[in-house]
C-alpha cells in the first residue's frame, strides 16, 4: 500500500497521538510548570505520543517513517546550526531610548531576522534593546513589540527566517519562492512599527525628565564581538543548497567551526545554553512521528474538510499557529492544500494558497507566548531586566488588540 491509498483508509482517531502532543505541549507548560521544566519529563510525554505511531508504521509503511525522521534530522541542523552561530555573537551596548532608535532596532531586526533566523535575532537583539531602555519607566510595550516584529513578523522572506517556511523548503518549495511574501510583509511590518512609534512617542512624553537625562548621559555606543561567526553565517547560507546529507554535513560543520573559533566569554556574555535548543530537539522528535497519520490523511482527503479559499487557509492556519507551534501546523496545512488536487504551480499548490498558509503561520505565532519557540525566551529575558511582562492572557489582549486589525488588512488585500 502506498501513502496516498494509506491516507485514504486511516481513521481519523489515528490523529490522536498529534493532536494529544500538541495539546500536551501548550497544556502542561501552564498546569505544570516545574514538571515540564525537566527534559526527561519532555521527552517521556513525547516519547508516549509517537510510540505508538512509530510502532504501526514500522510495520506497515516504514518508509514513511524514515522520511519523516529524515525531516526531522534536517529540520533540527538547522535551527541547531543558526542557534550556536547566532549564539557566539555579541552586541552590547545602551542609546538614547527615544522612539526613532527603538522603532530601528526592531527594523533591523526584522531584516536580521531573515538570515539568522528568528530565534538568532531575537537573542542577538533583545538584551540591548532592553539596555538601551533601562532608563525609562513607560517601557512594557517594548519587548511585546519585539516578539511581534522581530521573534515572528519579520521572518517571513527567506527559509531561514521561521522553521515553517524551512519545512516548506525542505518539502520542495523553491529558496527564493519566500521573496514574493514581501509585500505582505511590508504592509505587518510597516503597521507594527507605525503603532510602535506612535505609542511609544507617547510614552517618552510621559517619562519623568530625570529618567530621560540619566539615559542620555548613560549612553554606551553599540559595539559587537564574536564577529567570526557571520562567517559561518554565510556557510549556513550556501549550504543550504547543497543536497541531503550534504546540506547537513555543511551545517554541522559550521557549528564546529562556531564552537572552535569563538571565545567562551562571548557566550558567556549571551548567557548561552543549551537548553533551548535540547527542548526543540526532544519536543519535535515526537512531533515528526507523531503527525505522519495527520499529513497523510490530510494530503489524501484535504478536499473534505471544506477549507477552499485563500483566505481560509490563512486564519486557520494562522489561529491554530496562535496555540500550537507554528511549523507541525504549516505542514498540516500544506498537506490539505496539496489535497485539494488544483495542480498549482508550487507542488501541486497554488501560490496564493500557499502564500496564505505562510503568512497565517509565520504572522500569528505572534498571537501567544507558545506561539513560536523566541516568544517565551524573550519574555524570561525580559523578565530577567526586571520588566513586568503580562500574563499569558494578558499578552494575548495585547496582541488581539495590535495585530487582528492588520491580519484583516491583510486578508482583505492579499487572500479575499
Amino acid at each position: 500500500m502506498n501513502a496516498h491509498d494509506l491516507g485514504r483508509t486511516l481513521p481519523l482517531w489515528s490523529v490522536i497521538p498529534f493532536a494529544g502532543l500538541l495539546l500536551s505541549i501548550a497544556i502542561i507548560p501552564l498546569k505544570a510548570p516545574h514538571w515540564w521544566e525537566d527534559h526527561k519529563n519532555k521527552g517521556l510525554v513525547a516519547f508516549l505520543w509517537a510510540l505508538p505511531v512509530a510502532v504501526y508504521f514500522l510495520f506497515h509503511l516504514p518508509h514513511e517513517l524514515v522520511l519523516s525522521l529524515k525531516d526531522y534530522s534536517s529540520f533540527l541542523l538547522l535551527l541547531t546550526a543558526l542557534f550556536i552561530v547566532s549564539g557566539g555573537i555579541v552586541l552590547k551596548g545602551d542609546l538614547k531610548a527615544t522612539p526613532e532608535v527603538n522603532t530601528l532596532f526592531l527594523l533591523v531586526g526584522a531584516v536580521l531576522a531573515n538570515f539568522i533566523g528568528t530565534t538568532g535575532a531575537s537573542m542577538l537583539l533583545i538584551r540591548p534593546m532592553l539596555m538601551t531602555n533601562s532608563e525609562r519607566r513607560n517601557t512594557k510595550h517594548v519587548p511585546i513589540f519585539f516578539i511581534f516584529v522581530v521573534s515572528n513578523i519579520g521572518g517571513l522572506l527567506t527559509p531561514l527566517g521561521d522553521p515553517p517556511l524551512f519545512m516548506g523548503f525542505i518539502k520542495g518549495v523553491p529558496f527564493f519562492w519566500t521573496l514574493r511574501l514581501f509585500p505582505l510583509w511590508l504592509v505587518m511590518v510597516g503597521g507594527v512599527l507605525l503603532m510602535f512609534y506612535l505609542y511609544d512617542s507617547i510614552q517618552y512624553r510621559n517619562e519623568e525628565c530625570r529618567d530621560l537625562i540619566r539615559d542620555r548621559r548613560r549612553v554606551v555606543p553599540l559595539h559587537m564581538t564574536g564577529t567570526i561567526n557571520f562567517l559561518w553565517v554565510a556557510g549556513i547560507i550556501a549550504g543550504i543548497f547543497l543536497p541531503f546529507p550534504r546540506r547537513e554535513g555543511m551545517l554541522i560543520l559550521m557549528c564546529i567551526l562556531s564552537l572552535l573559533t569563538t571565545k567562551r566569554e562571548c557566550r558567556v556574555d549571551n548567557r548561552f545554553t543549551y537548553n533551548p535548543i535540547l527542548e526543540v530537539a526532544i519536543l519535535f522528535a515526537g512531533i515528526f512521528v507523531a503527525m505522519i497519520p495527520a499529513l497523510l490523511i490530510l494530503n489524501a482527503r484535504g478536499a473534505e474538510i471544506g477549507i477552499a479559499r485563500p483566505w481560509q487557509f490563512f486564519w486557520t492556519t494562522g489561529f491554530l499557529s496562535s496555540f500550537l507551534d507554528n511549523t507541525p501546523t504549516y505542514l498540516a496545512f500544506f498537506s490539505t492544500a496539496q489535497g485539494l488536487g488544483l495542480n498549482g504551480d508550487v507542488l501541486g499548490i497554488p501560490g496564493v494558497f500557499l502564500k496564505a498558509i505562510s503568512a497565517g503561520a509565520v504572522f500569528m505565532g505572534a498571537n501567544s507566548y507558545i506561539g513560536n519557540g523566541p516568544n517565551f525566551m524573550v519574555k524570561v529575558i525580559a523578565e530577567e531586566y526586571k520588566m513586568k511582562m503580562p500574563s499569558f492572557f494578558g499578552y494575548m489582549i495585547y496582541s488581539f488588540a495590535l495585530l487582528i486589525p492588520l491580519y484583516l488588512v491583510v486578508s482583505f488585500i492579499f487572500f479575499r
